[in-house]
């Protein structure tokens, strides 16, 4: 088998893991089952489904992830990119439209990485990933403004001006407690780790509000008040129910929840092997996700993905093999079994204020304020993937960043395609010719071509060819640094030598390479020009159009 379809995991334990090594794997990943634990619940939350199902999407795609991923120290669960996807799904479709559209996602993931798309979804523009990322933060600080304030507003709109519209008009309920935990939530989360880092501030927060709130009665929402009680057991896997009809509305969504867990999953790889000085497998990674996805569909859960805070805490805390991520998924089904029925009582204020503290780790302001600094396309680009995601939704700017990224990369590309013009007059000692070319012959016009000539180029290229004063009896289009010819550039070729070979002008071909003459052959180049007339070396070119001359 192909090495890069094999799980990080069963290399590992072939090549044999030390004790000292697993000991440190497994202490971290303790650690990061705790860190994970309130982020697992409020990502649910935040995303309009239960609480445990952030639990089962942390413990079932966690185990996955690690076992067969590509990676020596991802941890895989739920994450705050996903809550705007997922909260419009819930609000659209349900709960069951949204087991439905993560089970397609695995699937549609599943092929990427079998496609050998690992690679080139490394390729997507920062721009595009910073514009949707910040939009996200924006929205998941805006979700946790009712819980933070303790506005108690039941049925929070979707949109974001009508939901920032109800806020003002409620400001004058909120609730002072609430606030109170919020913003201590907020301050001990940051500021704890500059006491110990072995213990998160999350953590630390959440069991000081509950405290306080069940021991003072504090007036506050809770879990309990808002979704009741916790189940402390996982279900048995099941398929979710379906029909075509709904497969074909969904397909959006799945696809949105495949690109965004594909892009984010590779990321905090490529994170982490900087971190580590490692190298993941891209396509094994992709599978993994894939199938975790399946995998916390089945169970009832929501989209998972490589979770980029929770992987560096990892790495951070000595981790370097996948077993930190088992190890992490025990920590919560552990805690699960056995304390559930205790994180009912947990403040929803208290997650709101973890969540703002996720939201400004997200925001990637920095970044976004360098990058507006940038290139005018890329600015363009930024924004509006950050405005689409705010204002409408993150599908739609997912694909129009896309999009846009494209229309980028064919205007560079094509701007990179240069070709020159040389004729006879030109060489006087004031040009520096290549030697090879100085004794071209008058009449003859010797174009080069420097770059791949491919649909976003062709028109130029075409364009120089024919709009010319020059007169000449032949012509030598030279194209040692033509990479690649696509369709397009093809059509434009011939069209060129089919308008000068009207107007009884020759056409030869130099620097063509054997895989070029191959696609000749294919695309019905030889229909218009005789194979006489094409030269790999410029030489034999120049003395063909002395002949001809």
């Amino acid at each position: 088998m192909n090495k890069e379809f094999i799980p990080k995991l069963f290399t590992l334990l072939k090549a044999g893991i030390s004790k000292k090594q697993i000991s440190k794997d497994i202490s971290s990943g303790v650690i990061v089952g705790i860190v994970a634990l309130p982020l697992a619940i409020a990502f649910a939350i935040a995303s309009g489904v239960s609480p445990e199902k952030g639990l089962i999407t942390a413990i079932i795609a966690g185990v996955v992830i690690s076992v067969f991923g590509g990676s020596r120290v991802q941890i895989g669960g739920p994450t705050g990119a996903f809550i705007v996807i997922v909260y419009g799904i819930v609000q659209e479709y349900g709960v069951n439209g949204l087991t439905l559209a993560t089970f397609m996602a695995g699937f549609i993931i599943i092929g990427f990485g079998l496609a050998r798309l690992g690679n080139l979804l490394k390729f997507i523009p920062y721009s595009l990933i910073v514009g949707f990322t910040s939009g996200i933060a924006l929205i998941i600080f805006s979700s946790q403004v009712n819980d933070f304030l303790g506005l108690q507003i039941k049925n929070v709109p979707a949109e974001f001006v009508e939901k920032w519209k109800l806020y003002f008009e409620s400001a004058a309920n909120v609730n002072w407690y609430a606030i109170i935990i919020s913003v201590l939530t907020v301050i001990t989360t940051i500021y704890f780790q500059k006491i110990t880092k072995k213990l998160p501030g999350s953590i630390v927060a959440i069991l000081l509000a509950t405290l306080a709130v069940y021991f003072f009665d504090i007036p506050v929402d809770t879990i309990e008040t808002n979704f009741g009680e916790i189940p402390n057991k996982l279900s048995l896997p099941s398929l979710p129910t379906f029909d075509f009809e709904t497969i074909k509305s969904l397909m959006g969504p799945a696809l949105a929840i495949a690109l965004l867990g594909s892009i984010e999953s590779l990321l905090s790889a490529v994170v982490s092997d900087g971190m580590i000085g490692g190298k993941h497998r891209s396509n094994i990674e992709l599978i993994a996700q894939g199938g975790a996805n399946i995998a916390s569909a089945l169970f009832g859960g929501i989209p998972a993905t490589g979770a980029i805070a929770r992987t560096a805490t990892n790495v951070k805390n000595g981790g370097r093999t996948p077993i930190a991520g088992i190890v992490h998924a025990i920590v919560l089904v552990s805690i699960m079994l056995l304390f559930a029925p205790y994180a009912k009582l947990i403040p929803m204020s208290c997650l709101a204020g973890i969540l703002v503290v996720v939201a400004y780790n997200m925001s990637e302001w920095r970044q976004f304020k360098s990058l507006l600094k940038g290139n005018r396309m890329d600015i363009i680009i930024l924004l509006t993937t950050f405005f689409l995601t705010v204002f409408f939704d993150l599908v739609i700017a997912i694909e129009v960043g896309i999009v846009l990224s494209s229309f980028m990369f064919m205007k560079r590309m094509s701007e990179s395609l240069n070709v020159e013009t040389h004729t006879i007059e030109d060489l006087n000692e004031d040009n520096l010719f290549d030697e090879e070319i100085s004794d071209l012959p008058k009449g003859v016009t010797l174009y080069e071509i420097n770059g791949p000539l491919f649909f976003g180029a062709a028109r130029q290229f075409q364009e120089t060819l024919m709009n010319t004063n020059i007169k000449p009896k032949a012509i030598i289009i030279r194209m040692r640094y033509v990479p690649l010819i696509d369709a397009t550039g093809y059509q434009s070729l011939k069209e060129i030598i089919a308008a000068y070979k009207a107007r009884k002008v020759h056409i030869i071909l130099s620097g063509v390479n054997s895989n070029l003459l191959v696609d000749f052959e294919k695309n019905g180049v030889f229909d218009l020009i005789n194979k006489d007339s094409i030269f790999f070396d410029i030489k034999d070119a120049i003395q063909l159009s002395k002949e001809i001359i």
